[in-house]
């Protein structure tokens, strides 16, 4: 079982996954379920501010614990299977606070294991980036691995893009060449653009890029969104919702407020099809296959300014390669429990940094 909240806050994805010995995988059964509202609105509160109530840090990691459970539980039955049946459960977390780069780097993620493994009766692997950033390395991205294992081609290069709240590339070399997978965050992916649409319509999103597609595209506002040192550093690297905000929005251009409010969020579109465009044509893979998964896949304006600055590559939906991009996360998370079931590793170091490979997360028997 895969379990994924990411930088989003909008639903848990939960998939259950089939495994092969041979690490040949098969998608048994999936659902999404929305965050309760009032939980949503604890984690922005809380990935926003700069400190915040240990109480109300360790009560939301149970509760949500508690939360995690339920939606297993719930697509076990749905799909006709028992607790028993499930060998484990691989649960990313709701990361809080993402520091890799501080004095005594760390990465939290929320959503007791613990629990997760009393409630459902099932063994639980969370914590997933913690050894990785032990090793000296960003702790993610980590699904590249599972892109590696599941999407390289060995005759094609292939690009795919992760838009989520933050976006994500991982560059698949084909298999028969002896380049090495790489990857890494790119920027925001849909945080700035939802966190926007909430502030001046009080809509959580911008359902199919609607509203980005009426305004223009402020050119000074981008140059000066672009000029941020993130977009120019060198991999590996990552980043989070507790940077790219609207805080930070705010901060880095005065014309934020004056212009139009629809004129800032295409101007914030184009900045993430900018920014992940920049970073394809930078890695010299502008012309090959690119399949994009995670909830930008639906928005239509981000995707075609991302196509216009692409125009030299094919543009897809990871549903060509067999999965539905909305599950690509969640499943990876249920590949990588596996990974550490077997003891295996589960990370890249080409991708993370970290000084060697590592089993990834701990584990919390039933």
């Amino acid at each position: 079982m895969g379990l994924m909240s990411g930088t989003s806050l909008d639903a848990i994805d939960a998939v259950l996954l089939h495994i092969e010995g041979n690490g040949g995988i098969e998608v048994v059964s999936v659902i999404n379920t929305p965050f309760p509202d009032h939980i949503s609105g604890l984690l922005k509160d809380m990935i926003a501010s700069k400190t915040e109530s240990l109480h109300e840090l360790c009560s939301l990691d149970t509760e949500l614990g508690e939360i995690y459970a339920a939606i297993t539980l719930d697509l076990i039955s749905k799909s006709g299977y028992r607790p028993g049946d499930i060998r484990a459960i691989g649960c990313h977390g709701q990361t809080v606070r993402h520091q890799p780069d501080s004095k005594y780097p760390y990465s939290l993620q929320i959503g007791n294991p613990s629990v997760i493994a009393e409630v459902s009766g099932i063994t639980t692997v969370a914590d997933f980036r913690a050894r990785d950033v032990a090793a000296g390395g960003q702790g993610a991205p980590l699904v590249p691995a599972f892109h590696k294992a599941v999407f390289s081609d060995p005759d094609n290069q292939r690009v795919i893009v992760n838009i989520g709240g933050i976006a994500n590339i991982t560059l698949l070399p084909r298999t028969k060449s002896k380049n090495i997978v790489t990857g890494y965050d790119t920027g925001p992916g849909n945080c700035l653009l939802d966190l926007w649409s909430l502030s001046c319509r009080g809509q959580a999103f911008d359902e199919n890029g609607n509203w980005s597609a009426s305004g223009k595209v402020d050119e000074k506002l981008l140059d000066a969104l672009l000029a941020d040192s993130y977009f120019s550093k060198s991999p590996p690297k990552s980043t989070g919702t507790e940077y790219f905000n609207l805080e930070w929005l705010e901060n880095t251009s005065p014309l934020v407020t004056k212009l139009k409010a629809e004129d800032v969020q295409t101007t914030l579109a184009e900045l993430t099809a900018h920014s992940i465009a920049l970073a394809i044509i930078r890695e010299g893979y502008d012309s090959n296959e690119i399949y994009l998964c995670g909830g930008g896949v639906h928005n239509d304006d981000l995707t075609q300014r991302i196509q216009r600055h692409l125009s030299a590559a094919d543009i897809f939906s990871t549903e060509k390669l067999g999965l539905d991009p909305d599950f690509v996360e969640a499943t990876a998370f249920a590949w990588l429990a596996w990974r550490t079931m077997e003891k295996k590793t589960g990370n890249l170091p080409a991708v993370t940094g970290a000084r060697h490979p590592v089993i990834l997360g701990g584990i919390f028997l039933a």
